[in-house]
């Protein structure tokens, strides 16, 4: 009877090891809204809103890391953009988040003008979502090291002709070393991710950020001639022209009120 009880004992031993010392899973997901803008006045009104209101609000929430980008491209393109990039816990954080939003008196004070504004002057035309998992290799949003006013951010789009060939480039990050290679050659990543809903899939996103434009360019040439990456790239199912049929690249700056 005495052996019998040790042995259940050393089971629940076991067990309870297992749970204490086990890597916890990251359920995770990051957000990115784009707000598609037309002239500086839009501009001026979603920045004040999310300096002043939106990001408040989610700080209240204990939601941190929220990076706030705009295009470099924004000072002479007809259409201008704010990206915002946000961290949620889980996707049941995210699923509740504008009911959190539209139940905080401070955050409706604050945002009052913004979210009532005339249907004949609104302030921005359109507001875009895309949900991304992170990455196994790279579960965590990290903060960028470089504190330089010229650093730039890069946000990378891939997109693949079908599931197959995207799990394939997928995997060639996390598991075929894509990932190592940047980490090696200093590309300070803020985040990898696997789109699971917005109007482009499917597709994965990841933002390296440079202390400058030249260090970026001077990246990406180091990147391109590294002979792991030249390695690995020719195995035949990782080649780019197979596995994904479009790249979008799109430098951006901080604003001055971004976590970031």
């Amino acid at each position: 009877m005495n052996q019998i009880l040790k042995i259940f004992v050393f089971i629940a031993f076991v067990l309870t090891s297992l749970q204490v010392y086990s890597k916890p899973t990251n359920n995770g997901i990051f957000q990115i809204r784009i707000y598609h803008l037309k002239n500086d006045a839009q501009v001026n009104a979603t920045d004040h809103f999310l300096q002043t209101a939106f990001l408040p609000a989610l700080h209240r929430f204990g939601i941190k890391n929220i990076g706030v980008f705009k295009p470099i491209a924004n000072d002479t393109s007809t259409v201008k953009f704010i990206y915002v990039l946000i961290p949620f816990s889980s996707a049941d954080q995210w699923k509740k988040i504008n009911d959190r939003l539209s139940s905080d008196a401070v955050f409706k004070s604050s945002a009052k003008d913004f979210l009532n504004a005339d249907a004949k002057n609104p302030a921005f035309e359109r507001m875009e979502s895309i949900l991304l998992e992170p990455f196994s290799a790279h579960p965590d949003l990290t903060l960028p090291k470089q504190k330089s006013a010229e650093r730039v951010f890069e946000l990378r789009s891939y997109e693949s002709p079908t599931e197959v060939l995207f799990e394939k480039k997928v995997a060639m990050f996390n598991t075929g070393g894509e990932i190592p290679i940047f980490n090696r050659l200093g590309f300070n990543p803020v985040f990898y991710g696997k789109v699971i809903s917005g109007s482009r899939m499917p597709n994965l996103m990841y933002m390296p950020v440079f202390d400058n434009v030249q260090q970026k360019n001077e990246g990406w040439k180091k990147f391109g001639s590294d002979t792991t990456w030249k390695r690995i790239s020719t195995i035949p199912e990782n080649k780019n022209d197979v596995n994904v049929n479009h790249i979008d690249s799109i430098m951006m700056h901080s604003t001055d009120y971004s976590d970031y």
